[in-house]
C-alpha cells in the first residue's frame, strides 16, 4: 500500500474527539479506527501489537543490528478536532497543483489570498476535502507516515537500526491524549510525535496550558416584575467576557504571545457557562493569566453576590523546553535526519500543544516534528503528497542515525 492510498484510507474513519465526554476515548468512534489500525499493523508484520481497553496501541519494529542501541518511538495521534466535521470526508488529490485558488466544491474556495501556505506548494501534489470538512492531516497524516517508515525498514534491512516502538493514541485535541499513554510499556529512551506542520518544522517548546469552566448562577423572575430581581445569567456572561483583554485573543497574538480563548457560550436567564483555554509559553505568565480568571470571578461575586460566578481552573499541559533542554542529543539527530532528507528545519515554539509536552513531563523526552498538514481543524485544510514522503524519509534518517548513537555519544554524559 503507497502512502497516499493509506492516508486517504485512514480519513474515512470520523474520529472526532468531544470535549465534553468523560469517558476514554471520548468517543466510541475514535475504537473504530483504533481496531482497523491494530489489525493493519499486524498485517504489515510488526510485533508486540496490542491495544488497550481505552484505544491505545502500540507495537515494535524489532531490530536488526548488533549493537546496543536506544529504543526510539514515533507517536500520533488518532483522533481529529471537535472544530469542525470529521465525518464523511471526501480527500481528493490535485496533481501538480498550479498554485492558483482551489474550488473545493461549488462557492466554496480555497484562496491564495487568504490561504498564502498554497504558494508553497505549486507544483506538488495536495491533498484537499470538498470543504464541507475537516482533512485529519493532524494527525493521520502522522499515522501514515509512521507506518510507510516501519514498512520501508521492514523492506530495506540494508538500513541497520534498533528496536522501533510507535504508539498511537486517542484525545490529543482535547488535550488528554498522553493522560493514559503508559510511558513503562512503551520503553523507549525518547520519541518523536509526529504531529508538526508544514516542511521542516521542529518543535520543543510549546504552550503552558489550562483549560477554564465559568459557571454563572442567575435569578429569573417574570420580566414585567424583574427590577431588584432578576440577575441575568446570559448578560452577566457578556460582561464576563469583556473582562477578557481584546488584545491578548488567538487573533490578536503570534510568537511567544499568550492568550486567552473564548470556546463557547450555554446561556439562559437562570444559568449560564463559558469555556475557555489559556495558553501562554512563560510559565509566571501563565499563572498570571490564571491569577485574572480567578480575579474576574471575585470582582463579578462582588458586584452581583457571593457564589453568583464560580470558575473551575485546570491545567492541561507545560511547556517541554525545559525537559528537552538537558536532553539536547534527541534534537541534534532529528537535526542531522532533515538535513540529510533534504529537508530545511524550521524551529520555531509551537502555539499550541502536543502529546510530546505531556510525555516528556512523564520521563519521555519527546520533541514534534512536522507531519505535513496546513490549515488544521478547518474545511481549508490540506496536506502535500511530497512532503508526507519528506516525513517518512526523515523517520527512517533518525532510526538509522540513533543506530550510530553510542559510537559517537557517552550514555549519561
Amino acid at each position: 500500500m503507497d502512502l497516499v492510498e493509506r492516508f486517504i484510507n485512514y480519513t474515512k474513519f470520523d474520529t472526532q474527539s468531544s470535549e465534553d465526554s468523560e469517558s476514554v476515548p471520548s468517543t466510541a468512534k475514535q475504537l473504530e479506527f483504533a481496531k482497523y489500525l491494530k489489525h493493519e499493523l499486524e498485517e504489515e508484520g510488526l510485533s508486540d501489537v496490542e491495544m488497550d481497553d481505552m484505544g491505545y496501541i502500540y507495537a515494535t519494529l524489532k531490530g536488526n543490528t548488533k549493537k546496543k542501541t536506544p529504543t526510539i518511538g514515533f507517536i500520533s495521534h488518532m483522533d481529529t478536532s471537535p472544530d469542525a466535521s470529521g465525518k464523511d470526508i471526501k480527500a481528493r488529490v490535485i496533481e501538480n497543483y498550479d498554485g492558483e485558488d482551489i474550488e473545493l466544491s461549488p462557492g466554496i474556495i480555497s484562496s491564495v489570498e487568504k490561504f498564502p501556505e498554497l504558494k508553497a506548494h505549486k507544483g506538488e501534489d495536495i491533498i484537499v476535502t470538498d470543504g464541507t470538512t475537516l482533512l485529519g492531516a493532524d494527525d493521520k497524516a502522522g499515522i501514515a507516515e509512521i507506518v510507510q517508515a516501519m514498512c520501508y525498514l521492514r523492506d530495506h534491512k540494508e538500513i541497520k537500526h534498533g528496536d522501533i516502538r510507535v504508539g498511537f493514541n486517542p484525545d490529543e485535541e482535547i488535550g488528554m491524549g498522553a493522560h493514559h499513554f503508559d510511558v513503562e510499556k512503551f520503553g523507549c529512551d525518547w520519541a518523536y510525535t509526529i504531529d508538526g506542520g508544514d516542511l521542516g518544522d521542529l518543535e520543543y517548546e510549546n504552550f503552558n496550558a489550562a483549560a477554564a469552566k465559568i459557571h454563572i448562577k442567575g435569578v429569573s423572575v417574570h420580566t414585567g416584575y424583574a427590577k431588584g430581581k432578576m440577575i441575568n445569567a446570559s448578560r452577566l456572561a457578556v460582561e464576563f467576557q469583556n473582562m477578557i483583554p481584546e488584545a491578548e485573543t488567538p487573533e490578536q497574538t503570534e510568537g511567544y504571545q499568550g492568550f486567552y480563548h473564548l470556546l463557547g457560550i450555554e446561556s439562559r436567564c437562570e444559568e449560564a457557562k463559558l469555556s475557555y483555554i489559556i495558553r501562554d509559553h512563560d510559565r509566571q505568565k501563565f499563572e498570571a493569566r490564571k491569577d485574572f480568571i480567578e480575579d474576574c470571578v471575585k470582582k463579578m461575586n462582588e458586584k452581583y453576590g457571593e457564589g453568583t460566578v464560580t470558575a473551575e481552573i485546570y491545567d492541561q499541559y507545560y511547556n517541554m523546553k525545559e525537559k528537552i533542554d538537558p536532553n539536547m542529543h534527541v534534537i541534534d539527530i532529528v537535526l542531522r535526519a532533515m538535513q540529510e532528507s533534504g529537508v530545511p528545519p524550521r524551529v520555531e515554539p509551537i502555539r499550541g500543544g502536543t502529546d510530546g509536552a505531556q510525555l516528556s513531563f512523564k520521563g519521555l523526552p519527546c520533541p514534534n516534528i512536522f507531519a505535513g498538514g496546513v490549515n488544521f481543524h478547518g474545511p481549508h485544510e490540506f496536506v502535500s503528497v511530497q512532503v508526507m514522503q519528506k516525513v517518512v524519509d526523515t523517520i527512517v534518517k533518525i532510526a538509522e542515525i540513533t543506530e550510530e548513537y553510542n559510537d559517537k555519544y557517552i550514555w549519561g554524559i
